[in-house]
């Protein structure tokens, strides 16, 4: 008999593929889009400001197209998606006895260092996605299922990237 506070076996990888695939069908299929977040969190950051300065909304072109005027930027399925994504995540670890604190690094590295890596890598990611026009989930999966030469190219390096990097953090988690 299994301990309720053991955590569940990961589930099968081309499993887990799969489902993936039939949830970025579906999504293309109910909202004409595919998967991602960046979006999303573009949309609230522009709701966020909106409370705070709706005339600064209406003057940036970026801002006004989703949010600007009467529009509410949240009024779109990137949310939602994103919204249920957050939701389903914390549903999925309870479920799975994963959902606890918890500082994944090596044994070299301190936590202030490790929560800095991961505040500058966010940084440049978040940097990156929105020069890119989409974050890693919706370049990779939405762009790479629509055979986007550009989704290809990005995914290439951030795998080339990742490993050149590799390289040089490595000794932090041995």
């Amino acid at each position: 008999m299994e301990n309720k506070n053991t955590a569940a076996s990961y589930m099968n990888p081309y499993l887990a593929g799969t489902l993936l695939g039939t949830v970025l069908f579906t999504a293309f299929a109910l909202t004409h889009s595919g998967l991602g977040a960046s979006g999303a969190i573009s949309r609230i950051q522009v709701f966020l400001t909106k409370i705070i300065s709706s005339s600064h909304v209406d003057q940036v072109g970026y801002f006004a197209t989703m949010g600007g005027g009467d529009r509410n930027a949240l009024d779109h399925s990137s949310v939602l998606m994103f919204v249920g994504t957050f939701v389903g995540g914390v549903l999925s670890a309870k479920f799975h006895n994963r959902f606890r604190a918890e500082v994944c690094k090596g044994p070299n590295l301190s936590n202030i260092r490790r929560f800095l890596f991961a505040l500058l890598g966010g940084i440049f990611m978040g940097y990156g996605a929105r020069l890119a026009r989409g974050c890693t989930s919706g370049q990779a999966l939405s762009g790479g299922a629509v055979l986007s030469v550009g989704s290809w190219a990005f995914m290439l390096s951030v795998f080339l990237g990742g490993y050149l990097v590799a390289y040089f953090v490595r000794r932090l988690w041995n």
